[in-house]
């Protein structure tokens, strides 16, 4: 390891101190929140039920809930395992934090691929040649104050777990990459562990779980430093052999700079998220953590992130010129504004098993942002059990609210809420704090809420109509109240509520958008009307949109249809709208058949 400078102290103890949970820096005082953060022992406290420490910090204890456990290890074996190549260079890159002389980087530039290709450039761009100052200091995971604003140190040493890659036996032949004397199996191991792997498939005989340590290796992609960086797990070095792995330092800051990123960038919230949780799970890969502490990880960086926005004075002077900093360099550097350079883009996606699918989960395959969205709720629980109580009403924790605030600025705190408490997932997963008073951070989806179409009814009413597409409000409501099922060249009927008097909107058909008319609103909010199918349009299914006048706003969830093959001509049924119905005239002599005639 490097031994320069930074500060006054060796890069060893920077990165031993990052490893541990500690950030070099801390914050300095002046705002609320920088002596008023969230206690995460108290907000991880749900591993209780799990394992009970020794209370010494010398990774030993009691295990109390086997099951559990066992599904934690026969994750992280089979995540380890089966991450591809690409993968494996990727959990190096997440796992490196920036050094003495500034030539490397760290997780706040590693998770801006979930900007998508171009942007992550310019992004990458501005952050290493100064243009942007006020986004660095917010999201460095160093010295950050918001990217390095919690430490993981005191939970880590509450609740000592072992590490996946120690041995189960004080006997054990450690590399010889190693550092021996700090790290030796007599000094730091999982005895405490080897009976509940025992006979286990993803253990050997002497309860050393199955994990391949990943080489170190040196990057020279420059995708994120202009430089060659060298890029080590670290697996012998004492900051992570001896610390505890419960919950995951490096998640905490992936998660505190993601989640930075995605509300100064709502656009692209949902596949920053889903970046940040790659690099939560890229910790797995490397055989440095279980599924248990990532999931305490993304709880941390969720709290400190709420703790921030809830902060008016740190949000006003802090985050949001961070946030108009950030947003006109990525239109100046790009030409055009944001959503039309988010439009010109590939997108951000990840494939991390090569296809195959995680134990009692899918490939988590990033494609779009619905698979991001996906992914990310999958990472949620990784599939453990509920082994809590079951059916329990929303829990949103105080404060959570305020990370949708660049999301949905029109909408009030409580409609915010409301918004987190119908896409949170289901209670009694593992960490769950529901109807305590911290609330549960373990199931709020940010990246389902920050891809909600949220309805607003005349009550202030908000209600959740979909998620995984665009972060939007809508005051309207469209149905088919003939069905939804229609034949191309047909007429649909279309009637809706909850829109502005006397207003025009366009009805919009996609997946290519083509206009096909319009519906005139009447003065209790209300429309009804019908429009045509194209002709031309291909059978399957489609959607209707209605916006306004200008064709720039949608005013409701998109309604599904299913266009059906055109009905047969011919026959003297064929309908359509705006003509008539007649009779077929065949010419007798002939067979060739006549015009219609329609009085």
């Amino acid at each position: 390891m490097h031994r320069s400078v930074f500060r006054g102290v060796t890069v060893a103890a920077v990165a031993t101190a990052l490893v541990v949970g500690s950030p070099l820096v801390a914050n300095a005082a002046g705002y609320p929140s920088d002596t008023a953060k969230p206690d995460l022992v108290s907000l991880l406290s749900g591993y209780d039920q799990y394992w009970k420490s020794s209370g010494t910090n010398d990774l030993h204890g009691t295990v109390l809930d086997a099951a559990t456990l066992a599904k934690n290890d026969q994750l992280t074996s089979w995540i380890n395992q089966n991450a591809t190549k690409a993968q494996q260079l990727k959990a190096l890159q997440d796992s490196e934090y920036q050094n003495a002389t500034n030539t490397a980087f760290d997780q706040s530039y590693t998770v801006a691929q979930g900007l998508g290709d171009a942007l992550e450039k310019i992004y990458v761009q501005g952050r290493n040649d100064g243009s942007l100052p006020l986004t660095s200091a917010l999201i460095n995971s160093s010295n950050g104050t918001t990217g390095a604003y919690v430490s993981t140190g005191d939970a880590k040493a509450h609740y000592s777990y072992p590490r996946p890659y120690l041995p189960g036996t004080t006997t054990a032949t450690l590399p010889a990459t190693d550092d021996q004397a700090n790290c030796a199996p007599t000094k730091v191991n999982a005895t405490s562990l080897a009976a509940n792997r025992a006979g286990k498939a993803w253990a050997d005989a002497s309860g050393t779980l199955t994990i391949t340590r990943v080489p170190a290796v040196t990057d020279t992609t420059h995708e994120f430093s202009p430089n060659d960086v060298v890029l080590d797990a670290g697996y012998g070095t004492v900051g992570i052999c001896t610390g505890g792995s419960y919950p995951s330092g490096h998640t905490t800051t992936a998660y505190e700079a993601g989640i930075t990123l995605a509300t100064l960038v709502p656009e692209l919230a949902p596949e920053l998220l889903a970046r940040a949780s790659e690099a939560g799970n890229d910790r797995i890969v490397l055989g440095v953590h279980y599924p248990l502490d990532i999931m305490g990880g993304r709880m941390d960086g969720e709290a400190a992130l709420a703790a921030r926005w809830s902060d008016t004075q740190y949000r006003t002077e802090v985050l949001e010129p961070a946030r108009a900093e950030l947003v006109s360099y990525l239109e100046k550097q790009c030409g055009d504004t944001l959503a039309n350079c988010i439009a010109a883009e590939k997108s951000y996606t990840d494939n991390p098993y090569g296809g195959a699918a995680i134990p009692g989960g899918t490939a988590q395959v990033v494609s779009d942002r619905a698979s991001a969205a996906s992914v990310y709720r999958e990472r949620m629980t990784y599939g453990f059990a509920q082994t809590g109580t079951k059916g329990l009403a929303a829990s949103v924790p105080a404060g959570a609210s305020n990370l949708l605030l660049t999301a949905f600025p029109t909408l009030t705190d409580a409609q915010r809420t409301s918004v987190l408490a119908q896409t949170e997932i289901a209670s009694g997963y593992p960490l769950d704090q529901s109807g305590t008073t911290g609330g549960s951070w373990e199931r709020l989806d940010l990246a389902a809420a920050t891809s909600a179409t949220v309805a607003v009814s005349a009550d202030g009413t908000a209600k959740v109509l979909a998620t995984g597409g665009t972060a939007r409000v809508v005051t309207g409501v469209l149905t088919a109240p003939k069905g939804t099922s229609v034949a191309a060249g047909a007429s649909l009927a279309l009637a809706g509520t909850g829109f502005t008097a006397g207003s025009t909107l366009q009805v919009v058909l996609h997946s290519d958008p083509v206009a096909v008319g319009t519906l005139t609103v009447a003065a209790d909010g209300t429309v009804s009307g019908a429009v045509t199918i194209p002709a031309g349009t291909a059978v399957g299914a489609h959607t209707i949109d209605l916006v306004d006048a200008s064709g720039a706003s949608a005013l409701v969830a998109p309604l599904a249809i299913t266009v059906t093959p055109a009905a047969a001509t011919g026959d003297g049924t064929g309908t359509g709208t705006g003509g008539s119905t007649g009779v077929a005239v065949v010419d007798p002599s002939t067979g060739v058949h006549l015009p219609v005639v329609s009085g």
